[in-house]
């Protein structure tokens, strides 16, 4: 395999690489490898996960996302928003754009390097119900904003163990075979969420989930009866906003927006996945 060029970007502190693979320039023999290779930090480019841009007869793109670890995730929100500044700032796409994800079609607006992205609707709300972690009876909620998320609500949030914890919901019998991602939050006296989260296929704390931050707006606008929009603080310290308008039990019209910073443009050479 040649060289390939790639992009590295960032989403509120989830790093990515991006491909345009419409020509397919990577090859697919060992496909886990190659990403799980060229994600390891300090001995390749190192990232959160892997974007792979290919061609669509439907809409603009399709991408295929990939963690860390090689293994494939429906949806992601901050590398959906990195991914669709890639497509703009590559005459993939205008400033308007939509592409295909495992989880549907999603919608992105360009602000400059801020992108607003419409998510697709989510399913499977539960709220407040018992979960036991280490003869720990925890109160947790859940939903699937894309990929399912539990999200728990926490006095001291620096303090909380997430990576322990957060294993432990990841791996939990009631979310098994596919698992969860797990974020804890707490509130600000100004009505902000503070999130950190544990994320399945990184298996480790991440400066910022956006499919996580959407999950937990969307659980503490109803627990907190909180309105549109609401801002949640990453790990990595930058804001994310979402929107949405809630019927009952369920969410229409969800939105996330934040930044998607291009880092650098390099080529990824063949020692990068030896």
């Amino acid at each position: 395999m040649k060289d390939i060029e790639f992009y590295k970007m960032s989403g509120a502190g989830n790093d990515f690489i991006i491909i345009d693979n419409r020509n397919q320039v990577v090859d697919e023999t060992d496909l886990v490898g190659f990403i799980a290779k060229v994600c390891r930090r300090k001995f390749s480019v190192g990232a959160d996960g892997l974007i792979l841009v290919e061609s669509s007869d439907k809409v603009d793109f399709k991408w295929r996302f990939y963690n860390s670890d090689g293994s494939r995730a429906e949806m992601c929100g901050n590398g959906a928003r990195c991914a669709a500044r890639f497509a703009y700032v590559n005459r993939i796409a205008g400033p308007e754009l939509s592409f295909e994800t495992d989880a549907g079609i999603v919608s992105a607006r360009m602000q400059n390097d801020r992108v607003k992205i419409r998510m697709t609707d989510p399913t499977g709300l539960r709220l407040n119900y018992p979960l036991m972690i280490d003869s720990r009876m925890l109160r947790i909620s859940s939903i699937n904003t894309g990929v399912p998320h539990v999200v728990v609500e926490v006095e001291d949030l620096e303090n909380a163990d997430v990576c322990k914890d957060g294993r432990c919901i990841r791996f939990h019998e009631a979310y098994a075979p596919a698992g969860t991602n797990a974020n804890f939050v707490s509130m600000t006296a100004k009505g902000e969420i503070v999130i950190r989260t544990y994320e399945r296929g990184v298996e480790d704390e991440t400066l910022a989930c956006g499919t996580g931050s959407v999950a937990a707006a969307l659980i503490m606008a109803k627990i907190r009866e909180l309105s549109s929009p609401v801002d949640v603080l990453t790990r990595s310290r930058e804001r994310l906003s979402i929107y949405f308008r809630m019927d009952g039990d369920r969410f229409h019209d969800v939105y996330l927006e934040g930044g998607a910073r291009i880092i650098y443009v390099g080529r990824l050479h063949q020692e990068a996945w030896a």
